[in-house]
């Protein structure tokens, strides 16, 4: 007789978290918990639960039509927003797994770390940011003006406030602080969440490269010859130079970090792609277009706050400007395309008859 099958609660899923983990890892059972309390699952840990709630909900969804760094790309290669993600997630899991952290947290943050990112990438982040200072007659030089909109920031306001109709995924808070910690110069409370802050990097310079390569816009030779000496001539040589040299500086340091001399050739190398990539290249050809059409956007909407959706405007205590940005930074590029056609393009009449 066929023996059975064994079921793996909840509580034992925690059990041999203690088991098999680090002591510096994130445990499930001792998360400080979420927003709003709730009945655990009987089968899945929290993390778990925080994972799959972020790959079933809606602005998951999108990143598949939203730009990583070449705008409406002719070919079916190039990153989208979606594909980095998972390459961050897949690139993580394995920094995770090799240090014995938690991966169920680490994949959700990786997973969840760009919900509330533009459409048209960064030149969208920054369209809306121009705008909304405008709007509040903001310094448009100060910092504040600069970054008065911030991805990281918007992912959390998704997670928290705009998915499942206003009442939000109630992630743990592990989760969330990964998430908006994930850019610039925060630090993450959880080990993990710095895994995922080093992987976004650690990705998008890699295939960043791989993708302009591609676009014919660089060449593997002319890259900078310092850090290619060091991290390797092809983006799977980059990648698991950079992947390992982390997994064994940390597992020696305590905490997440790299080597100082692999660490400045990923920032080298990074640095080169905003000068001769990010800002400077063909790719960015068609910035200037996008950027005037989320800015139209946001002052059509302003203007006409009643043709923003209703699961945008349940939030009473937001001003307008962010009910706004709010529906301007979910959509994709295809659709603030063709809603921007739809406002500014006149049709072909055609009498009825």
């Amino acid at each position: 007789m066929a023996a059975g099958l064994d079921i793996l609660t909840r509580g034992d899923a925690e059990r041999r978290e203690h088991e098999m983990l680090s002591p510096l890892a994130a445990f499930s059972d001792a998360s400080v918990g979420r927003l709003k309390p709730e009945e655990p699952d009987p089968l899945r840990t929290c993390y778990q639960c925080d994972r799959d709630r972020i790959i079933h909900c809606k602005a998951f969804r999108r990143l598949s039509h939203k730009t990583q760094v070449f705008l409406a790309p002719e070919g079916d290669h190039y990153r989208t927003r979606l594909t980095h993600t998972l390459e961050v997630s897949q690139i993580a899991r394995s920094i995770s797994s090799a240090l014995r952290l938690n991966c169920d947290l680490t994949e959700a943050i990786a997973l969840g770390h760009d919900l509330g990112h533009t459409p048209f990438g960064h030149t969208g982040e920054g369209a809306l940011s121009h705008v909304m200072a405008r709007w509040r007659g903001i310094d448009l030089d100060s910092d504040e003006g600069r970054h008065l909109f911030r991805h990281n920031e918007q992912s959390v306001r998704v997670v928290d406030l705009l998915e499942r109709d206003g009442r939000g995924l109630n992630l743990s808070r592990e989760v969330v602080d990964g998430i908006v910690c994930h850019t610039g110069s925060q630090r993450a409370a959880t080990l993990e969440g710095r895994v995922v802050a080093v992987s976004d990097r650690i990705a998008y310079v890699s295939h960043d490269i791989e993708d302009s390569i591609r676009a014919g816009l660089l060449s593997e030779e002319d890259l900078p010859d310092a850090p290619r000496a060091v991290l390797g001539t092809t983006s799977t040589e980059r990648i698991s130079t950079m992947v390992r040299d982390l997994v064994r500086t940390s597992a020696q340091a305590g905490d997440i970090r790299m080597s100082d001399e692999v660490w400045e050739a990923m920032m080298e190398l990074r640095s080169w792609l905003f000068a001769h990539v990010y800002s400077m290249s063909d790719a960015k050809v068609e910035e200037p277009k996008a950027n005037r059409l989320v800015q139209e956007l946001f002052m059509y909407y302003i203007g006409h706050l009643d043709e923003v959706p209703p699961e945008y405007r349940l939030h009473d205590s937001d001003a307008p400007e962010v009910q706004v940005a709010d529906y301007i930074s979910g959509i994709t590029d295809r659709y603030a395309i063709r809603v921007f056609e739809s406002l500014r393009v006149p049709r072909a009449w055609r009498r009825v008859r």
